[in-house]
């Protein structure tokens, strides 16, 4: 009977040595599967299986002799130690991707690198059974979630080996997949950072996962154990009237207060200042001040080293960013909406009235307050000051522009006509 002689040293018939490959093959990956944490795929990496490629006549007869003569080096036994070994290479990939980061991007920290590691360790750790999985996200593009995008999701990827994808979309775009999916019951990303406003949603859809449920069930083995979600800041505006955390605050959008400090150090604006309103011009304590030195500097000062200064920016172009500018704020600092956490109860910040977490009337006739004198009051302040303290171009800008324009401004470099600011 004609046959040939491989690894094994028997003499063997094209078919024999099929069957050979193929229990082999079978073998050997029930053995990577019995012994390491590894996705089953990695087994394409072995150079043995150019033998099972030679053995079913894939190859030319030199390729054959090649397969053969790489696969007679690499016995039994080295083919187990290499399979063994492999899980420690990996360890120490992640580990060292850990020992970068912690080293480079996470520099400096609260906690001590020591602190950091371990952290990292217990990422890698409990990562394991989902290594080769791919998770997909998404969110608004600003520059915090364009950090994630682009930085973050590489170090989770590289530590954990699990694939993120943080897709970066506009804001009504976020809501428009968020309630596609809502009311689809069709998954299009498995996770989505997103408004806290949309609690109410979350709670009534009954669509959203509890964050808290979450980590105190099946989650519990994958929630960082120094995780403290007392820490966080505004996790009452992402809790539910269940009690229940429905989302984990990422960012927050804060009212700053923007001014030329050389300015406002100056002996000669000061002095001025002072005849003028009988007090130290300094940082606002209120509004009153603040519209003391809005005036002082748009109407009084009008001019510093030759260029037109003011002393107010804001934004009036018709825009989503206009409403944000009433809603997230501007109302409830005049007097608008209740007391109570999260947002005003059962009044809110926005001057809409809720009866158990569900909108029930936003008018004084409905129960609300967005067109309260409060709300009146605030909306008259702004177009006031908008029109009287503020760059005419302000009134044709968005909130994106604006930001732009104060910027150049508040650069003391800056040599171009742009108008002057100190504060916003």
């Amino acid at each position: 009977m004609c046959g040939k002689e491989g690894i094994f040293a028997i003499r063997t018939t094209r078919g024999d040595r099929l069957f050979i490959g193929l229990l082999g093959s079978a073998y050997i990956h029930l053995f990577f599967i019995g012994m390491t944490d590894l996705p089953i795929w990695y087994l394409r990496d072995f150079h043995c299986l150019a033998y099972f490629r030679s053995a079913l006549g894939l190859t030319t007869k030199e390729q054959n002799y090649e397969a053969n003569a790489c696969c007679k080096e690499m016995d039994p036994l080295g083919l187990m130690i290499s399979m063994l070994l492999a899980p420690a290479a990996f360890a120490d990939q992640y580990s060292d991707a850990a020992k970068k980061w912690v080293s480079g991007e996470f520099t400096p920290s609260t906690l001590s690198q020591e602190e950091q590691l371990k952290e990292m360790a217990w990422f890698t750790e409990a990562a394991k059974p989902f290594r080769g999985m791919e998770i997909k996200v998404v969110s608004e593009t600003i520059t915090t979630h364009e950090y994630e995008s682009k930085v973050l999701a590489k170090a989770f990827e590289e530590i954990t080996g699990i694939k993120l994808t943080h897709d970066l979309i506009q804001e009504g775009d976020v809501v428009e997949k968020l309630q596609t999916e809502m009311q689809s019951n069709r998954s299009i990303y498995d996770a989505y950072i997103n408004d806290s406003d949309l609690i109410g949603t979350h709670f009534r859809y009954g669509k959203a996962y509890p964050i808290s449920d979450y980590i105190e069930s099946e989650g519990k083995d994958v929630t960082l154990p120094t995780l403290d979600l007392d820490d966080f800041i505004g996790i009452s505006f992402t809790t539910g009237p269940d009690g229940k955390i429905y989302q984990l605050p990422d960012q927050q959008f804060a009212n700053l207060y923007w001014f030329r400090a050389d300015w406002f150090a100056r002996d000669d604006l000061k002095k001025q200042f002072r005849d003028i309103y009988g007090y130290e011009l300094g940082v606002p304590v209120n509004w009153s001040a603040y519209e003391d030195i809005a005036e002082f500097f748009s109407v009084h000062v009008k001019e510093i080293d030759g260029q037109r200064v003011y002393g107010h920016m804001d934004y009036g172009k018709k825009d989503p960013s206009l409403g944000w500018r009433f809603t997230d704020a501007w109302f409830s600092m005049a007097g608008a909406g209740d007391k109570g956490i999260p947002n005003g109860i059962p009044v809110d910040e926005w001057g809409i009235r809720v009866d158990g977490c569900s909108p029930v009337g936003s008018s004084v006739a409905r129960g609300g307050a967005t067109n309260g004198p409060a709300a009146v009051y605030a909306t008259t302040k702004y177009v006031d000051w908008l029109r009287e303290y503020a760059p005419p171009e302000a009134q044709g800008m968005t909130f994106s522009e604006a930001a732009l324009c104060r910027r150049k401004a508040l650069s003391p470099s800056k040599s171009s006509g742009t108008p002057r600011l100190p504060l916003t």
